[in-house]
């Protein structure tokens, strides 16, 4: 049995967080005992019956979720196609879940840092990460991962996937893809990409691969500053997300030459696949997904996905993201588990057959 005593009880219960009423104080009831020291379990009963009577729920001393901001972590710069989809889902998920859901960029070592921070994140719901293609590339390509994915989050919704366009600045002498094979052979083109491990920079890495060329790939932080100098002259081509490049497409600033998918997309209906352009058997696709660190609540990560859902429905974020591309999945948390595992073995099996690496 635990004993405390007559003189430490009062002063604990003389605190005002455990007085109840003006003039009913909690302390008076440890004199009463008239004892030198009392059971810890006489002492606990009394509280219990204190807080019943003053009509509180000593089980009720957690909010429900969520009763506070909540952030999206983007492992991008802000400005690409996976930021544009954060932050338009961000405000249908505001909406559905009544706080603010604010975005938070953190670009670098394709996508490993933003990741690393939710991945070392409290499991409480509050931190969530949006990931992408590269999240099932990168056990593969990246020797020393920080985290393993399996076992550091526990997935939340599978957003949707589009297809990359293989894109070149309007003035580009660059009209198809053949124009892009024969010049390749004439000399060595760049191809940039959002980082190392990332869906643009794969789909060139295969690109070549089965196209048997060499192009050189330069790594930016983020889709943005990489358009940035494909628009500027400084890189030849970009195997893109569709979502980063739908408005420079419509205002005439670049051009697309094919869609990296099997078929033609929806949203591109006169741009070709690779594949029917002559480089066969090219198929690779985008996809957008939200994990919480491994551990958080089954409660935590119910809501959240029925907000995701809800806020993947609305005409606003169809009509920002649907218009480039994007083909809306908003399943259970279950599918984007068998997806993204799907995705690991087809190109953990292409990375290692072309000797690929991002470090």
């Amino acid at each position: 049995m635990y004993l405390v005593s007559t003189s430490s009880l009062s002063n604990f219960l003389a605190n005002p967080i455990f007085q109840i009423g003006s003039t009913f104080r909690m302390s008076k009831l440890a004199h009463a005992f008239g004892a030198t020291w009392v059971s810890l379990r006489v002492l606990l009963s009394v509280l219990q019956v204190a807080w019943l009577a003053a009509g509180l729920n000593p089980n009720a001393a957690h909010a429900a979720y969520p009763d506070r901001l909540i952030k999206i972590v983007v492992p991008f710069a802000p400005g690409g196609g996976t930021d544009l989809i954060a932050r338009t889902l961000g405000l249908g998920m505001s909406s559905e879940l009544g706080q603010t859901v604010l975005i938070e960029n953190k670009p670098g070592a394709g996508t490993i840092i933003g990741s690393d921070l939710v991945a070392k994140s409290t499991a409480d719901g509050y931190t969530v990460l949006i990931a992408s293609f590269a999240h099932a590339v990168n056990p593969s390509l990246v020797s020393k991962m920080p985290f393993i994915a399996d076992k550091a989050f526990a997935p939340v919704i599978l957003i949707g996937r589009s297809p990359n366009v293989l894109v070149v600045r309007a003035d580009s002498p660059y009209r198809f893809v053949k124009d892009i094979l024969n010049a390749s052979r004439a000399r060595r083109l760049t191809f940039a990409s959002q980082g190392n491990g990332t869906s643009a920079h794969l789909a060139g890495e295969l690109f070549k691969s089965l196209a048997r060329i060499e192009l050189t790939h330069i790594a930016y932080r983020g889709a943005a500053p990489a358009l940035t100098d494909l628009l500027g002259g400084q890189i030849d081509m970009m195997f893109a997300t569709s979502s980063a490049v739908g408005q420079l497409l419509d205002s005439g600033k670049l051009r697309a030459l094919a869609v990296t998918t099997s078929e033609r997309s929806p949203a591109l209906k006169d741009i070709p696949s690779i594949a029917e352009s002559g480089v066969s058997g090219y198929v690779m696709e985008s996809w957008y997904g939200l994990y919480v660190p491994a551990g958080t609540s089954a409660e935590a990560i119910t809501k959240l996905n029925a907000a995701a859902k809800k806020a993947a429905q609305t005409e606003l974020f169809r009509k920002k993201v649907e218009e480039e591309g994007l083909v809306v999945n908003a399943g259970t948390p279950k599918e984007l588990e068998a997806f993204v595992h799907g995705e690991e073995q087809r190109w953990r099996k292409i990375i290692q057959d072309n000797h690929i690496r991002a470090d």
